[in-house]
């Protein structure tokens, strides 16, 4: 069996960290990212990473949330999978970062969410892994022994001053994991959440205050230190191995004891 991890969000932070340990794990990749120019040898160094690992890469830079690039990339993985086989997609992780920060009341009407910000989001964030995973097993492209993996944090049950419609696409994300596992568990297949610690990566930094967050963070986690997104790429790795099949439907904790600190 050739296995495959398709990494939504393939370019850095958790995405690019996964791409990297699944293809030492033996896996190839299909990378699906959204970069300009300025950033777009972020994604190539990752792919070209992939390949020196001696596996292969096939990298889309489109939009994941759109219907038709969606299918435009499945019907170029359904056909390099007909080319020698069997394939599976062994690793699916929904890492993608892009929603609106802004506080649900302001001064003036235009500063607060509205209708399309909050949709947005929501779309994005949460409601796209549904449709990549349906449209991935419709095509018959996972296996028994499959993962699903979608990256979720804190802020699913915790509140910041601009987090509101990212706090609910977080919130939507680990209800759609849990309905999810609940559906495919008959064919063998697990879905998990993975609520990483404070991480500094290209998002953290897109949220107003993440200096305090990552100041905060690493005073009150045991280790002293952050998350990493090898810390969890690795766990993401280790949570595919064959027999842990029976983990499924969770929230899981990868921050070296982060979330309990803050919580005592």
């Amino acid at each position: 069996m050739n296995d495959w991890a398709l990494i939504l969000g393939a370019s850095s932070g958790f995405g690019g960290a996964t791409a990297r340990a699944c293809a030492r794990g033996g896996m190839s990749v299909i990378g699906v990212h959204l970069d300009r120019k300025a950033t777009l040898p972020d994604a190539e160094a990752v792919a070209a990473d992939i390949k020196s690992a001696g596996r292969e890469a096939l990298f889309f830079n489109v939009n994941a949330a759109d219907e038709e690039k969606r299918k435009e990339v499945l019907d170029a993985v359904a056909q390099r999978f007909q080319a020698g086989g069997p394939h599976r997609v062994r690793v699916l992780l929904h890492s993608l970062a892009f929603g609106t920060l802004k506080p649900y009341f302001a001064p003036e009407p235009k500063d607060a969410l509205n209708k399309d910000n909050v949709q947005m989001t929501l779309d994005v964030m949460a409601h796209s892994l549904v449709y990549w995973v349906q449209e991935v097993h419709r095509r018959k492209l996972f296996g028994r022994g499959s993962r699903i993996f979608a990256m979720t944090s804190a802020g699913g049950t915790r509140v910041a001053a601009t987090y509101g419609a990212v706090s609910a696409a977080k919130a939507a994300l680990e209800s759609h994991i849990r309905q999810i596992a609940f559906e495919l568990a008959k064919d063998g297949i697990a879905a998990n959440s993975i609520r990483a610690g404070v991480t500094d990566t290209p998002a953290l930094r897109k949220i107003p205050g993440h200096e305090k967050m990552i100041e905060y963070a690493t005073k009150m986690n045991p280790h002293g230190r952050l998350t990493t997104p090898e810390d969890v790429a690795r766990a993401i790795v280790a949570l595919s191995h064959d027999d842990l099949g029976w983990l499924t439907g969770n929230v899981l904790g990868v921050d070296g004891g982060e979330d309990i600190a803050m919580s005592s």
